[in-house]
This record gives C-alpha cells, sequence and structure tokens, in this order.
C-alpha cells in the first residue's frame, strides 16, 4: 500500500475513534448538566485500580547502588516487595524479634503498635516464616520504670481496634495478635548507653529489628555508640525521619550506620510511601497505556503536590515550631512522592529497581531558579477555621516568633532529565488553611490549535490523584449536551483501591520480612536535604519574606510561580 494511502486510512481510523469517544462522553455525563461540574463515574471503565500489594512480581536486581551509608556487603538472594503479596528477602532472613526503643512514646503507641496488630490479622501474615506470625517477639523499651504489666497494658489498648479487621481468609489473626501481646516484654534501659543497649539487644532472639521511635538526636547518639559492638546476626535499624539535619549529618549518619549493618538492612521509615494513595501511582501510571506515553516534557505543562491542612498546632508545637512546613512536609514526604511520580518505569517492584529509579530523578531535581524566585514562606494569622476559633500562630502556646517559623512552604523545582526538561514541579504544604486538600495534581499542555467553530474555551486538562481519599479524577473539556458545538467541562472519576493494612502496617510487613523496598535509602535521604538546602540557607538568613494569611483562608494570594491549580 502506497505511504498516501496508508496515512488516509490511518486519519479515517482516527477519526473514527474520536467520534466515538466523545459519543461516549456525551452519552455518559449523568443528567446531562450544562455548565462546570458535571461528573462522570468511570469506575466501570477504568476498574478498580488496586493497590500495589495485589501486584506480585519476581525480583530481578537492580543497576545502582546507594551512594551514602551504602558500604556494607550485599546480602544474598533476589529484591523483594514487602507491600506484595509474594516478598523476597533481600535484607535477609525474616526478623524474630521487633524491639522497640521509646516505647512509651506517641510515635509507638497511636501508629507503631497499631500497625504491628493490623498486619499480624491480616492475610498477609499467613507465612509464620516471614516473621509476622505469633512467634514474633515484642520487646517494648524506654527510660521509663515500667514492668512487663504496664507494658501489656498499652499494648492491649494498641491492638484493640486490630479485632474487627481480621480478615476472613486468616481467622487465627486475631489469636496471632493475641498471642504476641501476651508473650511481650518491657525492660528500662538507657538507649545512650551502649553497653547496656547491646545487652538489651543480645537477650532477643535474632534476628532483631530494632525501631528507634526516638527523637533523632538520640537515636544518632544511639548509633554511634554502638559503633565497634557485635551486633546480633542480621540486625535491622528502624530509623524515622528527619534523617539528619542538613545534607552533612545525613551523610555522617549513613556513615556511622554503614559502619554497624549493610545498607539493605537499614530502614529509613517515611510513611507516606506506604499509604495506599501513594502506591497506587503505580497502577495508574505503569499500568494503563493511555497515561504513561503522554508523562513527559513533550504533553505535561507542571505537576503540583499539595498537602493541605486545616487543622493547626494541635498541641504539637515543641517539635513544629523547629522544623516548620518545609522540614516537616517537603523535605521528606513531598520529596518522596514527587520521585514516585516522576521515576522512569522500573523493571519489577523489585527494592533496587524501584529505588534506583527514585534516586535518579532525585539526582536530577534542583530548585528552579533563586530562593527568592523558586520558594515561598508563609505563617498563619488568628482567623476562623470551620468551627473553632484559630489563634495568631505566633501567639500559640510554645512557639516562639522569633524563630519565624512558617506554617506553609512553597518550593518550585526542575528535573533535569530527558523526560522532564522545563517541567516546573511545585510542592506545597500548609496548616491552618480553610480547605484540606491532599493531592498530586498533572496539568497537561493545552491542544496545539483549537478548530474555529466551536463555542467556548477549552479547560486545562488536568489528572488529579487524591491521596485522602484515594481518587483519581481527570478534568476535560467535551462537547455540551444539545449543541455540539458549544464546549462544557466534565470530571471522569473513580475510587481507588484501598490497601488492607495502614501506612504503618506496609512499613512493618517491609521491615519484618528484610525487604527496605518501602525504606528511604541512604543516597536519597542526602539528596532531599541537598535539594532545599539553598532555600534554608535563604530562609534563615531571612532573604525570603515571611508573608501572612489568615487561618481558615486559601493562603497566600497565588502568583504566577505560585498558580491555583
Amino acid at each position: 500500500m502506497a505511504v498516501a494511502d496508508e496515512r488516509v486510512v490511518l486519519d479515517l481510523l482516527a477519526g473514527l475513534l474520536v467520534g466515538l469517544l466523545v459519543g461516549l462522553l456525551v452519552r455518559l455525563l449523568v443528567g446531562g448538566g450544562r455548565g462546570h461540574g458535571a461528573i462522570v463515574h468511570l469506575t466501570t471503565i477504568f476498574g478498580r485500580l488496586s493497590a500495589v500489594s495485589a501486584h506480585e512480581e519476581t525480583a530481578t536486581g537492580g543497576t545502582e547502588s546507594g551512594r551514602g551509608g551504602s558500604g556494607g556487603p550485599e546480602q544474598p538472594g533476589g529484591g523483594g516487595h514487602g507491600a506484595a503479596g509474594e516478598r523476597g528477602h533481600t535484607g535477609g532472613d525474616p526478623v524474630a524479634t521487633l524491639l522497640v526503643l521509646g516505647a512509651s512514646g506517641d510515635l509507638a503507641s497511636r501508629l507503631l503498635l497499631p500497625g504491628l496488630a493490623r498486619l499480624l490479622v491480616s492475610d498477609r501474615n499467613e507465612d509464620p516464616g516471614h516473621g509476622h506470625g505469633s512467634s514474633l517477639q515484642l520487646v517494648g523499651a524506654g527510660s521509663e520504670d515500667w514492668d512487663d504489666d504496664r507494658w501489656r497494658e498499652v499494648v492491649t489498648k494498641a491492638f484493640a481496634d486490630a479485632e474487627g479487621h481480621e480478615d476472613a481468609d486468616r481467622p487465627d489473626g486475631w489469636e496471632a495478635a493475641c498471642a504476641v501481646r501476651d508473650a511481650s516484654r518491657y525492660q528500662q534501659v538507657d538507649v545512650t548507653d551502649p553497653d547496656a543497649l547491646n545487652d538489651l539487644l543480645h537477650s532477643c532472639t535474632a534476628p532483631v529489628a530494632v525501631y528507634f521511635a526516638l527523637p533523632p538526636a538520640i537515636t544518632a547518639k544511639a548509633c554511634e555508640n554502638l559503633v565497634g559492638k557485635e551486633l546480633p546476626e542480621s540486625t535491622r535499624l528502624v530509623m524515622e525521619k528527619p534523617f539528619g539535619s542538613d545534607e552533612a549529618s545525613a551523610h555522617h549518619l549513613n556513615e556511622v550506620v554503614a559502619r554497624l549493618v549493610p545498607e539493605e538492612h537499614v530502614h529509613r521509615v517515611d510513611h507516606f510511601l506506604g499509604t495506599s494513595a501513594v502506591l497506587n501511582v503505580f497502577g495508574v501510571r505503569f499500568a494503563n497505556r493511555l497515561f504513561e506515553p503522554t508523562w513527559n516534557a513533550g504533553h505535561v505543562e507542571r505537576v503540583d503536590v499539595v498537602y493541605d491542612e486545616d487543622l493547626g498546632l494541635e498541641g504539637r508545637a515543641r517539635y513544629y515550631d523547629r522544623a516548620g512546613a518545609l522540614k516537616d512536609m517537603i523535605q521528606s514526604h513531598l520529596l518522596q512522592v514527587l520521585a514516585v511520580l516522576a521515576m522512569d518505569a522500573p523493571a519489577s517492584l523489585d527494592e533496587r529497581e524501584f529505588r534506583d529509579r527514585k534516586a535518579q530523578v532525585l539526582r536530577a531535581t534542583r530548585l528552579a531558579g533563586t530562593p527568592a524566585e523558586a520558594s515561598r514562606r508563609a505563617v498563619y494569622t488568628a482567623g476562623r477555621m470551620g468551627d473553632r476559633d484559630l489563634p495568631d500562630y505566633q501567639a500559640e502556646d510554645g512557639v516562639d516568633p522569633s524563630r519565624q517559623t512558617e506554617t506553609l512552604a512553597e518550593v518550585v523545582l526542575h528535573i533535569d532529565t530527558w523526560r522532564w526538561a522545563g517541567v516546573p514541579f511545585r510542592l506545597r504544604s500548609g496548616k491552618g488553611l480553610g480547605r484540606a486538600r491532599k493531592e498530586a495534581v498533572i496539568t497537561f499542555k493545552p491542544v496545539p490549535h483549537l478548530m474555529g467553530g466551536l463555542r467556548g474555551q477549552a479547560r486545562p486538562t488536568r489528572l488529579r490523584l487524591s491521596f485522602k481519599p484515594g481518587t483519581i479524577n481527570l478534568d476535560l473539556t467535551v462537547n455540551a449536551e444539545g449543541d455540539p458545538f458549544d464546549l462544557e467541562d466534565a470530571t471522569l472519576a473513580a475510587q481507588l483501591g484501598d490497601s488492607q493494612l495502614p501506612a504503618y502496617g506496609e512499613v512493618l510487613a517491609g521491615v519484618l520480612d528484610g525487604d527496605p523496598l518501602l525504606s528511604v535509602r541512604g543516597d536519597t535521604a542526602e539528596d532531599c536535604w541537598r535539594i532545599l538546602a539553598p532555600v534554608i540557607a535563604a530562609w534563615e538568613a531571612d532573604e525570603v519574606p515571611l508573608e501572612t494569611y489568615p487561618a481558615g483562608s486559601g493562603g497566600p494570594e497565588p502568583t504566577q510561580a505560585f498558580p491555583a491549580v
């Protein structure tokens, strides 16, 4: 067939496809309402996008190693996927003992222990060889003078909700959770005493996962004091963010940890990576031919990751006033979301493959201009939020106004890769706002030419991936009912699948399996500090003004660099 004839056939096929799609959209518009806001529910078309736990892949290994804190020997065996149904054990044998340091703290009772209980009662716990079964030893430790009975009261309260989440396919799940609870013990210890901490570690059945539910400075001190000690075989170290206070301290911490255990045995916890909404990005991006071919600078105009909270300090002034929105949310959580959104497709959900791709993105990420051009900070003043009055942030109990702590931070970043060159990535997080909004918004470029004869304006095509609740919304411009030459807006919506486990359950599944898939690797922990170092320095030098916004409002007024989306 001649080339010209082939083109004619292709053009005819393309025209037919477009006609069918437009016809389908018009038929699907519920009630045929004219104007903005018509919703088309396409759950039956897209299908229910399940969490990544529904996908099982075979481990294949990776191509790059971490830069910082990766000095330990490589472990045998292929990569696993602790968030998947079938898991490998990249980090060695499954954990026999979960040792929680700082066991009396809020993190342990509110998040860690409930997450463990949900894991124990789930069908992800069917193989006791994976370290989730009733044979798991749970040990709490801290400076408080508690006995075993006092500790078990805390565990009992934290485990209580899990009974109602017992999986139908695992009727003995609650029994397993109760067995772990009843056999758990507590030991008083000074975690900064190297001999006492080492003795505690050796009193536990190996392999031991040491969960530092402690302030970062105490975690770092405890790790430094363990250097030179012979730890139990296959010990894992589990640390909460922040990982260091800047790039240099993160690098130092990585060096210390590398002298204790191999990188594969280090779990730097960012629980955002365990949320089903973030995990669902894999299904949306990599399981749909519609999206991945257009997921690049040729088609995408901008990407916004927004985490606005309709909450104030809620009693967290002691921590938050020293961190602020930039360090609390953007430096850790939102940069991890950016990496998942922007990464190239891994060959499989193997921990080395997955974390290599994230590392590639973060290495290529930089501030999109000077801090004055590409960053914004603001603090809320007194206002009404919902049904309550919120005082001026700087007048809140525990706040030091001289610190000039921001309650809202925005940065614009560029990713210097072939896929994303020139596309602005805006990360924003704030407190005291009138509407909770937690989503990633991918705004596609406008059509090159809108044909004459159509009336109205085509709004930007936007894909919205909501974190809470997990939904996907695709904003489109379609033909209006009645007069097909008029244009109107429509939104295609679907509910995203939810994981059976909360975020900390997903994280602990990887820890107990010895699989660091959902853990932050040492080199990326350093890069997250490097990316924001110019902003932190400029803000500390007061080179970027601290704006204000009333509590309960939408935040500072939009600008060209920080538009409304």
